[in-house]
């Protein structure tokens, strides 16, 4: 009887991820948070601007070893849905702009990279551990969320965002 030596938490924790996947679907429509970042170019980006795309937000940092492996694929994410109403947005928490700026160029991408160093943002959306991503609507509601990275993850993100770019707006 393995479920009668889980904790509560990690039974409850198991009913919303999909073995494997690291999925967690949001139980309810939940807004994202309010929050900003800065681009390369210094320019502002606003959760609250891209209300109307389907978006997809993701924390990384330099030395977290996933990331480097989930970075390349959500730049593919990136260029396969672009056309389709979707954004992907890497965000990055390094506290040294020069461990980013170093990965980054290393790391040709198309998605759109923004800066977090105060991790400001990652409270907001409750981050626990890198890397995590969340799949937003175009209402601006998290609709998915996943914690760390494992190659099968991409399948759930591309079901995901299909159904989020086919259901429009609601």
């Amino acid at each position: 009887m393995m479920r009668s030596t889980c904790s509560l938490a990690a039974a409850l924790a198991a009913m919303f991820i999909v073995p494997g996947y690291g999925v967690v679907a949001a139980p309810a429509t939940t807004p994202a948070p309010a929050v900003e970042w800065r681009s390369p170019d210094g320019a502002l980006v606003r959760m609250a601007g891209l209300k109307g795309s389907v978006v997809l937000v993701d924390f990384w940092a330099s030395w977290c070893a996933p990331c480097k492996a989930s970075f390349p694929a959500l730049d593919v994410l990136q260029q396969d849905y672009r056309a389709r109403g979707v954004q992907v947005i890497a965000v990055n928490v390094d506290e040294r702009q020069k461990d980013a700026d170093a990965f980054l160029a290393a790391h040709p991408h198309h998605l759109l990279v923004v800066f977090d160093p105060r991790g400001e943002s990652p409270k907001a959306f409750k981050v626990r551990g890198m890397p995590t991503s969340f799949v937003v609507d175009r209402l601006g509601d998290i609709r998915y969320s996943h914690e760390g990275y494992t190659a099968g993850i991409d399948a759930a993100y591309r079901r995901e965002l299909d159904a989020l770019v086919g259901e429009g707006i609601r």
